[in-house]
């Protein structure tokens, strides 16, 4: 099979960008959408031309890395898969495909379809993350934690932060990739003691960020590659509510008297 590709070209942020159109090479049906990629941009490289820049890394749905817009769609056609996942067999021969990068203002262009997306790692730093002691393994063991709790920890820590929810989102918000990151340490008894301060923390950050505010319409659930619940929404939103009610906590002492 073969198919024309429309993708994004633009050398950074400061330079204009347009679309330009390529026709494939023959192509295995079974090959995947990146796997096309590298055969095109050999094809470029051979021909003298400046290759498509574009992101990758584990290419098992795992990273995230693989953020692109086609045909409209985070990801692509499918549910429930990253773009690394997604298939030729699922384009018709002949078909032209629109590749994009994701668009967001909290995700500045870097060349072609890469984009930077350091804002989510802003927010882990901000408060993603357990701080207090924990123990060992064997202790953590030791702490009850019902069946119900620890499946819904594990389905909010399958976020793998690809920021397909900004890209399909009209607002550009964050919430999803958010309330995830929360809620897979809030509901676990060991990210109890700092619930208030993280949530606050983290839609703090995301608000500087310069995401913009959810408006429940559902996208971001409907291209999330691992089908993160809108549910972890709603849970943040009751977080955040409870700790502005209580007031700023006070930070834990770390040393001293």
């Amino acid at each position: 099979m073969k198919v024309r590709i429309k993708v994004w070209r633009q050398k950074n942020a400061n330079t204009p960008g347009g679309f330009q159109t390529y026709q494939s090479p023959e192509l295995n049906p079974n090959m995947s959408f990146l796997e096309m990629l590298d055969v095109v941009n050999e094809e470029l490289t051979v021909r003298g031309e400046d290759p498509i820049a574009f992101d990758h890394d584990c290419r098992e749905g795992i990273c995230g890395t693989c953020s692109l817009l086609i045909n409209g769609k985070a990801h692509g056609p499918h549910r429930g898969v990253a773009t690394c996942q997604t298939y030729m067999r699922s384009f018709a021969d002949g078909q032209e495909i629109l590749i994009e990068p994701f668009r967001a203002r909290a995700f500045p262009l870097v060349k072609d379809l890469v984009v930077e997306r350091k804002a989510f790692d802003r927010i882990m730093h901000a408060g993603g993350f357990i701080s207090v002691r924990t123990g060992g393994t064997p202790d953590a063991n030791t702490i009850p934690v019902p069946k119900e709790t620890a499946d819904l920890a594990m389905d909010a820590a399958q976020c793998i932060g690809c920021g397909a929810c900004v890209a399909a989102c009209k607002n550009a918000s964050a919430m999803l990739f958010v309330s995830a990151k929360a809620a897979q340490l809030n509901l676990l008894p060991q990210g109890q003691p700092e619930k208030d301060r993280r949530v606050l923390a983290m839609v703090a950050q995301m608000d500087a960020e310069g995401f913009g505010g959810c408006s429940v319409t559902g996208s971001c659930e409907a291209v999330c590659p691992k089908e993160i619940s809108l549910d972890f929404i709603a849970k943040l939103n009751r977080d955040y509510a409870m700790a502005l009610l209580k007031g700023e906590p006070k930070k834990p002492k770390t040393g001293g008297a």
